[in-house]
This record gives C-alpha cells, sequence and structure tokens, in this order.
C-alpha cells in the first residue's frame, strides 16, 4: 500500500533504527481500551482478525492510560483524549490517529456552582476562580469553548484552579492555571468552601444541597448546540503507534475493519447527527472545532489541519 502517515518525521521521536514490528504477518498490540458499547464485540472477539491480536493491558479507567501512553510509550494501539493528542502532535510523541471516536459527550451539564443566595451566570465567571481537575482535560476545553462563544465569557479573566498536571509534561500553562494540592483537600470541597467559586468537574461536582448547575437547562442548550454545529463535542479517538502505522499499514487497515465491525455490532450506525463518528470527512466538524478552542485556550500553539493528524485506513 505505502501511502505516507501524515505526520513530520522531523517532529517525531521516530529513529532510523531497525523495524520495531515484523515486516509480515500477525502481530500483537498491547492496547489501551476501556469497556464500551462500542468496542464490546471487539474485547469479547466477536470479531476479530487472523493478522491482529490485542493485548487489552491497559487500565480500567481510560485517563489513567493517557500519561502511560504519550510519556512511557506504552501502548502500540488505543483510545487517547482528542486533547492530549493534539499537544501530542505539537510535542513530537510518536502516536499517529485513525478517524475513529471511542467516545463523546456534551458538556453544558459539567458546569457548576455553589448557591449562596445569588443566582450566577456564565458572565460571572470573570474575575473569579474556577476548579477543573486539568487545565488540558479535553471536556473543560469543550466546555470553555461553549462557554466564550455562546455565552461570551472572557477567559483569560478566569482563575483555573487545577490538582492535575498535563500528560504532555513539554506543555506549559498560562500564568491564569494555578495548581493546588489535591491530599490536602479535594476540588468540589475548595468549591464548598469558597476557595472556588465555579467548577467544570461533571460528575465530580459537589454533593451540596446548594450545587447548582450554571447552566441550568443544560440539555436544551446542548440539543441546540448540536443543531447549530451538526456535530456532538468528541473526547476520545483510536490512536496507534506511529512506527506501526509507517511499517505496517495493512495492520492499521486491519484494525480500522475490526472497529467498524464493533461499531456495527453495537448498533451504533450513524442516524442524523453520529454522536460517535467514523471517517475522516464524518469527524472534520468536531475536530476543526476542538482545534480551535484549544488554539484559544492556548493549550497548543497553532490548530492542525485535520487531514494532518489521522492517518487514513483503506475504506475511511
Amino acid at each position: 500500500m505505502g501511502r505516507p502517515v501524515r505526520y513530520d518525521p522531523a517532529n517525531m521521536m521516530l529513529t532510523q533504527a531497525a523495524m520495531i514490528y515484523p515486516t509480515s504477518g500477525p502481530v500483537t498490540l498491547k492496547t489501551h481500551l476501556v469497556d464500551s458499547p462500542l468496542v464490546a464485540a471487539l474485547k469479547s472477539g466477536k470479531v476479530s482478525s487472523p493478522v491482529v491480536t490485542f493485548d487489552f493491558c491497559g487500565p480500567p479507567v481510560a485517563q489513567d492510560g493517557f500519561k502511560r501512553m504519550v510519556q512511557q510509550n506504552e501502548f502500540d494501539a488505543g483510545e487517547l483524549a482528542i486533547v492530549t493528542y493534539l499537544q501530542a502532535r505539537t510535542y513530537g510523541k510518536p502516536y499517529t490517529a485513525l478517524p475513529a471516536v471511542i467516545a463523546a459527550n456534551f458538556q453544558h451539564g459539567s458546569i457548576s456552582y455553589i448557591h449562596r443566595g445569588e443566582t450566577l451566570h456564565p458572565k460571572d465567571m470573570e474575575g473569579r476562580k474556577v476548579a477543573v481537575r486539568s487545565y488540558s482535560q479535553t471536556g473543560p476545553t469543550w466546555a470553555r469553548g461553549v462557554l466564550q462563544h455562546e455565552y461570551g465569557v472572557d477567559l483569560s479573566r478566569v482563575t483555573w484552579i487545577t490538582t492535575d498536571a498535563p500528560h504532555v509534561p513539554e506543555y506549559e500553562e498560562p500564568n491564569n492555571v494555578v495548581r493546588v494540592d489535591r491530599n490536602e483537600k479535594s476540588l468540589d470541597q475548595r468549591m464548598i468552601d469558597g476557595e472556588a467559586d465555579f467548577g467544570l468537574l461533571g460528575a465530580n461536582a459537589p454533593k451540596h444541597p446548594g450545587a447548582r448547575r450554571l447552566i441550568p437547562d443544560h440539555e436544551d442548550a446542548a440539543a441546540a448546540w448540536c443543531a447549530k454545529y451538526r456535530c456532538v463535542p468528541i473526547n476520545h479517538i483510536f490512536v496507534v503507534r506511529s512506527e506501526l502505522a509507517a511499517e505496517r499499514p495493512d495492520v492499521v487497515d486491519e484494525i480500522w475493519r475490526l472497529l467498524c465491525e464493533s461499531k456495527q455490532a453495537a448498533g451504533l450506525i450513524a442516524g442524523k447527527i453520529d454522536s460517535l463518528p467514523f471517517g475522516l470527512d464524518e469527524i472534520a466538524k468536531p475536530v476543526s472545532l476542538v482545534n480551535q478552542y484549544a488554539h484559544e485556550q492556548k493549550l497548543i500553539p497553532k490548530p492542525f489541519g485535520v487531514e494532518d493528524l489521522f492517518e487514513r485506513p483503506l475504506g475511511a
């Protein structure tokens, strides 16, 4: 097949040493892929391949494998948060993506505050502190994009209180990001104690009688956003080691086939708007949006072209 992989070898941690994958025949790939309906048939063996065997050796919680992926190069393939992937590409980590969305979710309902006698609105974030596990987390990147573009929030006027460092250690956070010690106090407790005025914590929002969603009609707001942009915010995509894409494009094609068959077996076929789109054309809109948001929020120095981010398997 011999088609080029869409990455810049000069900007990748690759060498011209001997190939690390067999030139032909079956391969076993250390894979980080958590359980979900999308991949149930793949993980159960209902869909299988004589060429590719997956060693599902990643942790059961997706985010727990991202650091191991981009810092230790521990996996040959698997899921990775899209913003982590954008930063990984920026700093030359040896992974390239397939145009397959593994997880997606609206973020309108993930933003909260503690009601202290005053109903707060998105613009009230300006000049205040917002708790978020990691500034470079993908869900909050989408949430901040919604706040900026749909509600007019000036994100530069917000102080972001975080506990976790970026998965990609070369990335330097903006000056309005402040790290606090999670062992000293959790972020939800900091909200309760008034040390943070808002939270982008999702399911980890405070369990407190005063807790409120910042966007109270979040489901309607998410539906309106979806109708406007014709997509669902993507969280995780499927990636492979860049060496694998370069050395064994036949294996990449087989992975793609298996992912597509697993999605079909789950009944996850595109409707009016596919929440887990497969294919370069199908993912172009959400990838372009998260690219834009990541650049605006100083997560990446410049946005990527969509085609520069993805290997296109046969049939994609």
